[in-house]
């Protein structure tokens, strides 16, 4: 078990009607940033055993939209219970199963002396729209494979931006806003402890920066809230000379350099190929793990890992062929090797944990940087490298180069989440930047109460968070951008008020 501060109370889930998404910042970074290992504590697996290893991911969303009573904001997955007859909105009941059924499905599998490994990925627009739906029974089934040390050693839950924001085109002040924001409304649902336990983050769309500013705020974010890794797009990322990726089954060191010349990085775990949910619900990744073999890092050989990560509700072969599929991997694993060697499931931080203690060194891991860098750096020299020279850099090569962008990449490029849509983007970037001009210099302020624990605060920045949710920007103009306009107007009215 891990230890952590004694004196936190349990925080409150609801407050004012609101999720808990702001006020124990303190608190929550004290318990975040440990280096306390994990899953080698409970692990049951050992690494010389193990030949190679996947890690499957399920990612879980629903937008909030003002489409209640009143125009109050309610889950979509709400509004799709309450009109069953528009679109396929007949999958409300088949989505809900969705998100609660791993809760069943672990420990089905654990009792059948199965060794199973899942990682879980859910929007704070989801965990809230469910408390709001009194769908507490769904959440009570994902405490079960959270809260409960039976099944801790199979569940690793992965951090994520609470309103679904793409990350690119977010304002980079709100990208830390995001990040803390759930990991304050996860630890009120599950518990400080699970909140120590989540190391891992994963992006919405997987969509990565590729603007050096942005990128270097990105990961600096992440590494400021505790994360120690990040699962990235296979062909959003590069090598340092511009090339694609060759050992994409190894952890990677993602390099964010940004234009005053500063580097930091982290480790990246390389989901292979595009956004087809049959590859996680038909559990390819561990098909494609029995084909492989040991390779090396530094002077250790190490299992190598096939990292897959789909959405965990869309479509027919996830919502319906799924558990079989699901079931009859791990099956098959008991049957050979008894689930604990050969081909083998972990987690992703349970995997770079065995390794490291293996004797693997980051800094051994294969760079990489986002796809389009090296066109940059190629234009910058090191030891010239301000603000000016890269924007420089960055306008001759949109003028050589039409396909050149840093709208960043992600498993959907055949989508823009900045193309023609000027009229979500600048209301966006506008409550934005209004938020922050009400309360950052208020924050810098002494008070008995933070500021961020004042319900205003708070109501202001969920409609700042909402408004950046990536549907608004996905099923083109009509109903979606105008919730998007609705919400950015409540927000300009809120910030009226005192």
């Amino acid at each position: 078990m891990l230890s952590f501060p004694t004196t936190l109370s349990s925080l409150p889930e609801i407050i004012d009607g609101l999720p808990n998404i702001s006020g124990w910042e303190t608190e929550v970074l004290s318990v975040v940033n440990h280096d306390q290992p994990v899953f080698l504590p409970t692990t049951n697996i050992r690494l010389e055993d193990v030949n190679a290893v996947f890690a499957i991911a399920l990612h879980m969303h629903q937008p909030t939209i003002p489409a209640g009573n009143g125009g109050t904001l309610i889950s979509n997955l709400q509004y799709m219970f309450e009109h069953p007859n528009e679109g396929d909105n007949h999958n409300a009941d088949p989505f809900a199963y969705c998100y609660s059924r791993m809760g069943d499905l672990i420990p089905e599998l654990v009792s059948q002396g199965c060794n199973p490994r899942v990682m879980l990925d859910y929007s704070g627009n989801l965990l809230w729209g469910l408390r709001q739906m009194g769908r507490g029974d769904v959440l009570d089934n994902l405490k079960r494979i959270t809260c409960d040390r039976n099944y801790q050693p199979y569940v690793e839950w992965l951090g994520t931006m609470w309103g679904h924001a793409v990350i690119p085109s977010t304002p980079i002040a709100d990208i830390k806003l995001h990040i803390v924001a759930w990991q304050h409304h996860f630890a009120a649902i599950f518990g400080w402890e699970a909140l120590a336990r989540v190391k891992g983050f994963s992006p919405p769309e997987m969509h990565l920066p590729n603007h050096p500013d942005a990128l270097f705020e990105f990961v600096k974010a992440l590494k400021e809230c505790g994360y120690r890794w990040l699962l990235v797009q296979e062909h959003s990322v590069e090598t340092l000379t511009g090339q694609s990726l060759t050992h994409k089954h190894l952890p990677h060191r993602l390099i964010a350099r940004n234009s005053q010349g500063e580097t930091i990085s982290i480790t990246a775990l390389i989901k292979t190929q595009g956004s087809d949910t049959k590859l996680v619900a038909q559990m390819q990744p561990y098909y494609e793990a029995k084909t492989l073999s040991k390779q090396q890092i530094g002077s250790v050989f190490v299992p190598p890992i096939v990292s897959q990560i789909g959405d965990g509700e869309n479509g027919g072969v996830m919502m319906n062929e799924f558990p079989s599929a699901f079931k009859q991997a791990w099956w098959d694993m008991v049957n050979n090797g008894g689930g604990k060697s050969g081909v083998v499931g972990m987690c992703g931080t349970e995997y770079l944990e065995f390794i490291e203690a293996a004797g693997c060194k980051p800094e051994d891991y294969p760079t990489c940087q986002p796809v389009g860098q090296h066109q940059i750096w190629e234009r910058v020299s090191p030891d010239n490298c301000q603000p000016k020279a890269v924007e420089n850099a960055i306008q001759e090569l949109k003028q050589i180069n039409s396909n050149f962008h840093l709208d960043g990449a992600s498993w959907t490029n055949h989508i823009s989440w900045v193309k023609g849509y000027e009229n979500v983007l600048s209301p966006m970037y506008q409550l934005s930047s209004s938020f922050h001009q009400k309360f950052d210099q208020l924050q810098q302020l002494n008070s008995a109460e933070p500021v961020t624990r004042q319900s205003h605060y708070r109501n202001l920045l969920l409609h700042n968070l909402l408004l950046q949710t990536s549907c608004f920007r996905y099923w083109g103009q009509g109903a979606w951008t105008d919730h998007a306009r609705e919400i950015y107007q409540r927000g300009e009215n809120l910030l009226q008020m005192n």
